[in-house]
């Protein structure tokens, strides 16, 4: 008799093999766009990144474009997925506000990836993330949550009233984006190296404490 123990391994691996397949495409194609844009980065360059072929890459995300909006719902994912994994609703709201602000800034730091990326497509004026639902959606969330905040803290008197979501956002993500966006124009005029640690933590509780005295009643 067969070795169903075997067979259930095998079986496992070849399930995983297109799953592993996928996301080796998609490191790679991140590498890609990332470094080179969507113009400059090829397809035979992200397959040279692989195992895997440029038939192989077509025959998961049918072309260029496809690719390319997967690694921009990709990115943009995380950066939801990261505000979720806080649970914002379960901490006092002042306190919320402060993790918010500081993942936003963490996590644009740790990923100068993602700012490059959303950099090149503002070159092409929002045309992929304009044809994703998927990055539309998810990204709404974030202006739901600054929402909840604002109400919940204004109700305790801690935030004051009058406050736009989508500008407190803008707020928030501004700081974040730019001093990655612009580290090496402003490493060579000033002679500033923003990812030194001392910086980036005076930088970190800076914005917290920017964002804190505008909601302040």
């Amino acid at each position: 008799m067969p070795d169903t123990t075997e067979a259930v391994v095998v079986s496992s691996r070849r399930s995983r093999a297109p799953e592993q397949t996928r996301r080796a495409i998609i490191d790679a194609a991140i590498a890609e766009f990332s470094e080179k844009g969507f113009s400059g980065g090829r397809v035979d360059d992200i397959a040279a990144r692989t195992a895997t072929t440029k038939r192989m890459i077509y025959y998961y995300f049918g072309s260029k474009e496809q690719l390319y909006t997967a690694v921009l719902e990709e990115k943009y994912g995380e950066m939801r997925a990261a505000e979720q994994a806080l649970h914002l609703d379960e901490l006092p709201v002042r306190e919320a506000m402060i993790r918010l602000v500081e993942v936003t800034f963490d996590h644009h730091h740790n990923h100068p990836e993602f700012v490059r990326l959303v950099a090149v497509e503002n070159i092409h004026e929002a045309r992929h993330v304009s044809a994703s639902p998927t990055i539309r959606g998810r990204n709404e969330a974030v202006i739901g949550t600054l929402r909840g905040l604002l109400a919940r803290g204004q109700a305790e008197g801690v935030f004051r009233t009058g406050v736009e979501p989508f500008d407190l956002h803008m707020l928030i993500s501004s700081f974040c984006f730019h001093r990655v966006a612009n580290r090496h124009t402003l490493g060579a005029i000033f002679g500033q190296d923003l990812r030194n640690p001392a910086i980036t933590a005076r930088q970190r509780a800076m914005v917290v404490e920017s964002v804190l005295r505008y909601l302040q009643p």
